[in-house]
């Protein structure tokens, strides 16, 4: 029996792994897809050409100054988004949450726009600290609020508390934007989540945080199991709960605060591509997490290919792309939820 078991468990993983290789295969293809498609169309091997042996020409200059980086944006914004989604939902045992939902994405995007209009718009480091202050103040404040109550903190008072932290941080937001001219220009974009414009500097100074923080996210995999099994299952298990929520909450704090240094506010990949990811793979997070990566880095680079191609804009919003396509599915999750429990 147990050498069945063993062998069905082989046989799952190499499945789950041929399908991890398979959606990287597809991340590549949209990627070069996405750098060789705009207003002038740049054939496969002149990107090829432009990466590997950089000439100076005008075809190579698009590649490696405006189309490449921006994939690569969408590519750093995408995995980080939806790994800190995965893992809000498996420390809050809830497939509705999300770091958008938990006020964090909204906590960073103000601190942003904040220094943006204290100390004027430019480019460097100092965007992604105040990025993750933001978001680490906003996930503080929604853990204090989730844990008023006699029954102290419950997934349901976290998710309500980060939809009026989210909500109170983004109409502060706009408040800012309204009264300052100069700064509501310098980030209209990027409020709506962008990759337009980034530049490989930009990829460079946020890349080492996501990566670190997506490394740190696959290490945790067997830990987010327990936790998602809920408080009673993991303290059975023997689990410390707060250290291993605290590193959680601490990863999700480093991965959304880059990806919105970088990218703005994009809506929604960290509440769809986890759900996705566990209707297709399961519930195990040592799978969820990588598949969840790659998936993200996916939705972001075909959301964005989308929108240019749609609406003919090279400077179209991400994030709007992101929306559209997220808003209809957390509808249809929400009510599907709602059913199971009435």
């Amino acid at each position: 029996m147990d050498i069945a078991r063993r062998r069905h468990h082989a046989a799952s993983d190499g499945s789950r792994f041929l399908g991890l290789l398979l959606l990287f295969c597809l991340l590549l293809a949209a990627a070069m897809w996405s750098v060789s498609t705009g207003a002038t169309r740049i054939p496969l091997p002149v990107v090829w050409s432009a990466v590997g042996g950089f000439d100076g020409s005008r075809e190579h200059l698009l590649v490696m100054t405006i189309r490449l980086p921006r994939v690569l944006a969408a590519v750093l914004a995408g995995s980080a988004l939806a790994v800190s989604g995965a893992i809000t939902q498996a420390v809050t045992n809830n497939p509705l949450a999300s770091p958008g939902l938990l006020g964090i994405n909204a906590g960073a995007a103000f601190a942003v726009v904040l220094v943006m209009t204290l100390f004027g718009a430019g480019t460097g480091d100092i965007y992604m600290w105040f990025a993750f202050g933001g978001a680490a103040a906003a996930a503080v404040l929604v853990h204090a609020l989730g844990s008023f109550g006699p029954a102290g903190q419950s997934t349901f008072g976290i998710v309500i508390a980060g939809a009026v932290v989210a909500t109170f941080l983004t109409a502060l937001t706009s408040a800012v934007l309204i009264f300052d001219q100069n700064t509501l220009d310098a980030v209209r974009l990027w409020t709506a989540g962008s990759v337009s414009g980034r530049t490989m500097a930009q990829n460079a100074r946020v890349a080492p945080y996501i990566l670190a923080g997506l490394a740190t996210g696959l290490l945790l995999g067997r830990h987010l199991v327990t936790l998602s099994l809920g408080a009673e299952a993991a303290r059975s298990l023997g689990q410390n709960q707060a250290t291993w929520r605290t590193i959680s909450i601490v990863v999700v704090i480093l991965l959304a605060g880059s990806a919105v240094s970088l990218a703005g506010p994009i809506g929604f990949v960290g509440l769809v591509v986890p759900h996705i990811v566990r209707l297709t793979i399961g519930v195990d997070y040592r799978w969820i997490l990588p598949f969840s990566a790659v998936g993200g880095a996916l939705l972001v680079v075909v959301a964005d290919l989308v929108g240019r191609m749609i609406f003919g804009s090279q400077d179209f919003p991400v994030g709007v792309t992101t929306a559209l396509i997220g808003a209809p599915f957390f509808l249809w999750l929400a009510r599907s939820r709602a059913g199971s429990q009435a």
